[in-house]
């Protein structure tokens, strides 16, 4: 025990879950639960439970601010609580921080619970994992809110075993390679959609048990597809029975009250620079990689870890009177080390809103991050503000789509179309959009193949392959009827397709990160409102023209450059009839001209429907062999 409280608190501690909490232990011949607590400014700590009829056991307090009792009766299922003495006659009751099961709120206990064994049979997967660059594999991920996404008839959740037998073979067949689970872990309010956390060590008792998620992860492993996790390790619920002030002083928080409170979310900000939450965290996070095989890490609200003024309200400057949170900065870069060192073929990715260089990229840069991905928010925003506008005025906007050309390559990026795009009266994707029905859906798989096609990976929230109308509520299922109503079906297939085209040609995903991926062919169209460009893999014949109009007119005969004389084909049309669009009649093969083109050797005329995106492939072509 003296090493692991040593390692603790000097923030070197990977594994701090398997010391602290409770803990299956044999004492002088009897079994039974060893509990441990870091309190280090209590003035004293009681231990009570069902074991000990919720009397008090008095813990003792170790070297280095851990308080420990060993209970040979106590059992698996049986409910305690640590009694935290503030010293002045009040005794304040908490829940275990490395708790692994806890109760269901509003009740509040810690459960005793054992990491169950399972069989795990994905060692094909996770040794590939290991092996692949990363970076130049696909990765589209389909964003999922648990408890949402489907529910029994009568409103009951899925349990995780229900959810991985249901929800995996759809992802599977719409051709996503990740699910990234939103906050798994324990969390007392379902308003919060998991990021106001508790029990960061417990799985949400709403969603089922561990071995659950261990069936999860192992199913979605076997069906070739990968898991991520979002994680809060920012900020934390301030519920009083929880971690917020946790042995009567600022424990987890931080001293400064301008820095402890988070005023914006209702929340208290932990301490970055405090070693022991250094422990804490690192470990919460080697806690779900190591014990259930999880792929990556969405870190949430990275930009209110880095910078000291991100919240509403007073804010305290560093110690140069910047605005940048010094500690947090080091925090995530040790974060990222410490994940890289130990599983290298795992993602690590952060959701951050500033224009903050270095957030991705190796820590050898000294004032990068490390962390392997980042969403582009700035995408984002400036994508839906494009297309929610009327396609009459995206021409003379056309920028919206344009201007991420400048950035591209100043980090490696994730496109997202998130679940905060779509709730707080923000509208679902297809209720952004202008127009009737038909050009409503005709714009939703333009946005989808456009996406795509864009360099950068790929994040669709649940719901948005359907085109449902309503915003997502946390509290109900996805519309799923929706795909009995005129043109849902057919946007899915088209989501579909598209995603396995990604998955099957190299060029639309293989150098997302290199400028040699990427050739803009048409950018200017401020009176036509469309956009041609080539995605390039490795190999020279491994390309894809992509064309897309944003307009609500045909755009015809219009000159796009291709690299090599000879015949091409289309590959995918949004406007075909199976995707609910108007073409029936298959495409034409499309002979070269003479003539250079967007800085292309050659060129071909192509007829652009209105609010559709084309891609092309070479059918026949000279000059090349590979």
């Amino acid at each position: 025990m003296t090493d692991h409280v040593y390692f603790f608190n000097n923030g070197v501690h990977r594994d701090a879950y398997k010391f602290l909490g409770s803990k299956k232990t044999v004492v002088n011949d009897q079994t039974g639960y060893l509990f441990s607590v870091w309190a280090p400014n209590a003035y004293n700590v009681f231990l009570t439970g069902d074991f000990n009829h919720w009397d008090r056991t008095q813990m003792e307090r170790l070297e280095g601010g851990v308080w420990s009792v060993f209970v040979a009766n106590a059992t698996p299922g049986q409910c305690y609580k640590y009694g935290i003495d503030h010293g002045n006659g009040y005794i304040e009751y908490k829940m275990d921080p490395f708790g692994y099961r806890f109760e269901i709120a509003p009740k509040d206990a810690t459960i005793i619970e054992d990491l169950p064994d399972f069989n795990w049979t994905d060692g094909q997967w996770m040794s590939r994992r290991e092996r692949v660059n990363k970076f130049e594999q696909p990765l589209n991920i389909y964003e999922v809110h648990a408890t949402s996404w489907k529910q029994h008839p009568d409103g009951r959740y899925y349990t995780l075993t229900e959810l991985a037998d249901s929800l995996i073979p759809y992802v599977k067949e719409m051709g996503y390679t990740h699910i990234e689970l939103m906050p798994i872990m324990d969390h007392p309010l379902e308003a919060s959609w998991g990021y106001q956390i508790t029990g960061y060590y417990g799985l949400s008792g709403r969603m089922g048990r561990f071995s659950e998620l261990k069936y999860f992860v192992n199913l979605a492993h076997e069906n070739g597809i990968g898991v991520f996790l979002d994680w809060v390790p920012g900020h934390f619920c301030r519920n009083a029975y929880a971690l917020a002030y946790f042995d009567g002083t600022p424990t987890f928080e931080y001293q400064d009250v301008n820095r402890a409170t988070n005023v914006g979310w209702g929340t208290l900000n932990f301490d970055l620079g405090k070693t022991q939450v250094h422990s804490f965290l690192i470990s919460n996070a080697m806690f779900w990689l190591k014990e259930f095989h999880i792929d990556g890490i969405r870190v949430d609200a990275v930009s209110n870890m880095i910078f000291l003024d991100f919240d509403q309200g007073p804010w305290t400057p560093n110690i140069y009177g910047g605005n940048e949170n010094l500690e947090g900065i080091g925090f995530l870069r040790k974060l990222n080390q410490t994940v890289h060192e130990e599983f290298p073929g795992v993602y690590m990715m952060a959701e951050e809103s500033s224009n903050r260089e270095h957030i991705t990229g190796s820590l050898e840069i000294p004032d990068s991050l490390g962390f392997d991905y980042k969403w582009n928010m700035g995408w984002m925003n400036d994508t839906l503000r494009f297309f929610e506008l009327p396609p009459y005025e995206r021409p003379k906007n056309l920028q919206l789509i344009t201007f991420v050309f400048m950035y591209q390559y100043k980090e490696r990026y994730i496109l997202p179309y998130s679940h905060d795009e779509v709730v707080h009266g923000k509208h679902s994707l297809l209720g952004k959009i202008h127009g009737t029905r038909y050009e409503q859906f005709s714009t939703l798989r333009l946005m989808q193949g456009y996406m795509a096609a864009q360099p950068g990976k790929v994040l669709n929230f649940m719901g948005n392959e359907l085109g449902q109308y309503l915003e997502w509520r946390y509290y109900s299922e996805l519309e799923w009827i929706d795909l009995t109503r005129e043109y849902n079906s057919e946007y899915q297939q088209f989501v579909k397709d598209v995603n396995h085209f990604v998955l099957e040609h190299k060029a639309m995903h293989q150098l997302d990160h290199e400028e040699a991926g990427l050739r803009v062919l048409e950018a200017d169209t401020y009176d036509d409102g469309y956009l041609t460009l080539i995605r390039q893999g490795k190999q020279p014949r491994d390309f894809v023209i992509v064309a897309c109009n944003f307009e609500n007119k045909w755009q015809n005969n219009t000159p796009i450059g291709v690299p090599y004389k000879g015949q091409y084909q289309v590959a995918l049309d949004s406007d075909e009839a199976k995707y609910g669009g108007q073409r029936t009649e298959e495409h034409p093969i499309y002979k070269t001209k003479e003539g250079p083109q967007n800085g292309e050797p050659f060129m071909i005329e192509l007829d652009l429907p209105p609010l559709s995106v084309i891609y092309l492939q070479p059918k026949r072509v000279y000059g090349v062999n590979k």
